[in-house]
């Protein structure tokens, strides 16, 4: 009886038929390792392609609110990363009991102190966000890119660094607008990645001040608090209380099934 792959090979134009043919006389282990490379590892989620969880991006006031030419300081272009893995949280360490309308000049003098004191090239934070929940833009660079800040010593690169405008110490309240405007926030940002809030993530340090020596890696949350990395106490034991509830709406947000023990040291897949 005629080979019914050398039938239909006769029917193929001549060139075709001839890189099929090549292809059919390379034996059985050749076939085997092609069906294997196609073949998903987890058949079950291989219908379709898995949906990339984003979340809406939040407003976001931009830098030019709180600064302006005549406070401004030279500064050299930005410096970027391929993609944002992890969000430090911080709080600014200054009085709590402003007026939200307060909030530009107040990060302004954030800016002063930190370009001029510490000499500094920009504010270190790549977002502020008041009592009231208003998001500003911090660091220069776009709000969309990979800015590389200054806020997490030894864990700034792939990072983005959110500061609570306030001082959030044991029993200080931490206005529910504000972590609200975090969870949106850290979802958004996070998102662009597909990164899970829940999750850790490995991160690499390049300073030997922070918690890690340089050049060793370390599994920290993708929703951190700037303790994680560093030695501190920032962002404030109140706020630091909060961050399991803001890293569950962040993932609300991105559209990912609730779950009290996710995954560690990888996506979960939802």
């Amino acid at each position: 009886m005629p080979n019914p792959v050398l039938v239909l090979l006769a029917c193929l134009p001549g060139f075709t038929a001839l890189v099929a043919l090549a292809l059919y006389a390379g034996g059985g282990d050749g076939a085997a390792t092609a069906s294997l490379a196609a073949r998903p590892e987890h058949p079950t989620l291989s219908q379709s392609p898995r949906a990339l969880h984003t979340a809406p991006k939040p407003r976001i006031v931009p830098r030019s609110a709180w600064l302006d030419a005549t406070a401004s300081h030279p500064q050299p272009p930005p410096r970027y990363d391929d993609k944002v893995v992890a969000v430090f949280i911080h709080h600014t360490d200054s009085p709590n009991g402003y007026k939200c309308a307060d909030a530009p000049r107040i990060i302004r003098y954030l800016y002063s102190g930190q370009t001029g004191a510490r000499s500094w090239d920009d504010i270190g934070y790549n977002f502020v966000v008041d009592r009231c929940g208003t998001i500003y833009e911090g660091r220069a660079g776009g709000v969309d890119r990979a800015v590389t800040g200054a806020h997490t010593q030894g864990f700034n690169h792939r990072t983005a660094g959110i500061a609570a405008l306030g001082t959030f110490t044991e029993g200080v309240a931490v206005p529910k607008a504000m972590t609200d405007s975090i969870a949106a926030l850290a979802a958004w940002k996070l998102g662009l990645a597909d990164i899970d809030p829940r999750i850790r993530v490995r991160l690499v340090s390049s300073n030997s001040l922070s918690r890690y020596p340089a050049g060793q890696a370390a599994m920290l949350p993708s929703l951190a608090a700037h303790q994680d990395g560093f030695m501190t106490s920032c962002p404030g034991a109140a706020l630091i209380v909060k961050l399991p509830a803001i890293r569950e709406a962040a993932a609300r947000l991105q559209g990912r099934t609730p779950t009290a023990t996710p995954q560690t040291g990888r996506r979960v897949l939802r």
